[in-house]
């Protein structure tokens, strides 16, 4: 694997990639948490209940918008919650990321790859539903220990500053947030 791994949304208007090596510094898993699943039914895609949603976690320097990055949009499900970005232009769930650039994380749907398998294997899954019990995590060490070591490499490098989701300057995202009532974040939980 040599070639860019190229990524778009479903009509096509925002695209970038993410090279090998990148990739395989990366950290996939699935994540089974409430807000994961919230997002993707707002954006009217197929329920994730039972398999997850799966994410590549990178660092936001790994990831490169080849085109349509006017697109962007943010989705936030309370006012202090993950920065979920979208394409604007047809509704597609897009990254996860956190709130500042100086923490140098984002997760690519997977979904969003043409052969999600050149991602490599899953490694971790979390918040995995169990009746009656709090949610388990699974590799949760091993996406741990991968994911500080990107970020500690990010910010020695100064790698942090290479964001596509971010202004450097004011520290404030590229899209102003929608932010979910409680009922409308309440909707799309119910049943969990």
């Amino acid at each position: 694997m040599s070639a860019p791994l190229r990524f778009a949304c479903a009509c096509g208007s925002l695209c970038g990639h993410v090279e090998p090596t990148s990739v395989k510094q990366g950290t996939r898993i699935l994540c089974h948490c409430a807000d994961c699943r919230a997002v993707e039914l707002y954006h009217g895609c197929p329920d994730p209940k039972g398999t997850g949603v799966d994410l590549l976690q990178l660092n936001p320097d790994m990831v490169t918008i080849d085109q349509g990055a006017e697109h962007l949009q943010l989705l936030k499900l309370s006012p202090k919650g993950l920065l979920r970005w979208y394409a604007g232009c047809c509704g597609t769930p897009l990254f996860n990321s956190l709130g500042k650039p100086k923490l140098p994380f984002i997760a690519v749907r997977s979904a969003l790859f043409d052969d999600p398998d050149q991602l490599g294997k899953v490694i971790a899954q979390a918040f995995i539903p169990q009746p009656g019990k709090p949610p388990k995590h699974e590799g949760a060490a091993r996406m741990t220990m991968k994911l500080a070591s990107r970020m500690i490499s990010a910010w020695a490098s100064g790698r942090w500053r290479q964001t596509p989701l971010f202004d450097i300057d004011s520290g404030a995202p590229k899209a102003d947030p929608l932010i979910l009532t409680k009922s409308e974040r309440r909707a799309l939980t119910a049943g969990e």
